[in-house]
């Protein structure tokens, strides 16, 4: 099994973070650019993934009590992975992301996932400000 994890502090409340985070319509505003997800009957999603031109069917669920969403693959069990906010207080959270890779063919490297989770933490930022600078938008 091969772990990641990465944190961003984002400037919003860590409600505001999360529902950013959560709204299944606009994942793609910030999941890494080659993974797509489309909604089923949630829990149960499929994921796209340009990278292999592959769907695969996972699950997705939303703890909005726990600030917590977790998702996972479906049938093969090949990864799981989790976000979790927490506000650090003065209007600001911590946003972090981990991945378990329990399939190495799955794993696409430590240097891709962790330039991919930097990146999904910078894009969930912008898409936060974008939110918090203009509510109505």
């Amino acid at each position: 099994m091969t772990e990641y994890e990465r944190s961003r502090t984002m400037p919003a409340q860590p409600e505001q973070v999360f529902d950013q985070a959560a709204n299944i319509g606009q994942l793609d505003t910030w999941l890494p650019e080659a993974l797509h997800v489309e909604a089923e009957e949630l829990p149960a999603v499929t994921v796209h993934e340009d990278r292999t031109d592959e769907d695969t069917s996972a699950l997705l669920r939303a703890q909005r009590d726990q600030m917590r969403l977790e998702w996972g693959t479906r049938d093969q069990g090949s990864y799981t992975g989790w976000l979790q906010v927490a506000g650090i207080g003065g209007g600001a959270s911590e946003v972090t992301v981990h991945l378990s890779f329990f399939d190495d063919s799955h794993d696409p490297g430590e240097t891709m996932v962790r330039d991919a989770l930097d990146t999904s933490l910078q894009r969930l930022e912008e898409q936060v400000r974008l939110r918090v600078d203009h509510p109505a938008g």
